[in-house]
């Protein structure tokens, strides 16, 4: 089927640069992407994939004192089980994933 449909979609640019970035590493131009999920909503009735909030979402603003204190306790314990990286580390993979 020939494709003569335009679609126009207002986007944020830095969400479309990063998508881009990434869909060229792929090798799959930005039009296909979105036929691939037009596609996809069709076959699946809905969208493709799970939307929801997270289940434990750390919003400070939102948490008691108790809460914020169990979540340093956590942590804190991980630390002393080995189940822990260094901040750097974390940070480092934290800035190559939003640099892709």
């Amino acid at each position: 089927m020939a494709k003569s449909a335009n679609l126009y979609a207002r986007i944020e640019p830095e969400v479309k640069e990063q998508a881009e970035a990434i869909l060229n590493a792929l090798g799959i131009p930005a039009s296909n992407a979105i036929t691939m999920f037009y596609k996809q909503v069709i076959l699946q009735r809905g969208l493709p994939f799970e939307v929801k909030l997270p289940e434990h979402p750390l919003d400070v603003s939102r948490m008691t004192v108790e809460q914020i204190d169990s979540e340093l306790e956590k942590g804190y314990s991980k630390m002393n089980a080995g189940q822990s990286i260094p901040a750097k580390q974390a940070f480092d993979d934290i800035r190559g994933e939003l640099a892709v």
